[in-house]
């Protein structure tokens, strides 16, 4: 059975770059890779925050929360 890697972002240069990278990386027999844009899913951002992603790009693969780079703090994202 595959795991799940949720790739987190905001739509930002640097995001949009690091989801190319993690995409064309990841190994899609080990992980199914669903990838969520705060854009057009805001309704997922308390989701994200729940799992420890403090800033976006994220990638959240068996639990662990893995920033990459930075694009966005989550309080930019939630337009706090």
């Amino acid at each position: 059975m595959k795991s799940k890697a949720v790739f987190y972002h905001a739509g930002c240069p640097v995001c949009v770059s690091a989801e190319e990278a993690v995409a064309a990386a990841i190994d899609r027999n080990k992980y199914d890779l669903e990838v969520v844009h705060f854009g057009n899913a805001r309704d997922r951002i308390g989701e994200a925050e729940k799992l420890g992603v403090k800033s976006v790009p994220a990638l959240v693969l068996d639990g662990g929360v893995f920033h990459i780079n930075f694009g966005a703090s989550m309080a930019d994202v939630k337009g706090s």
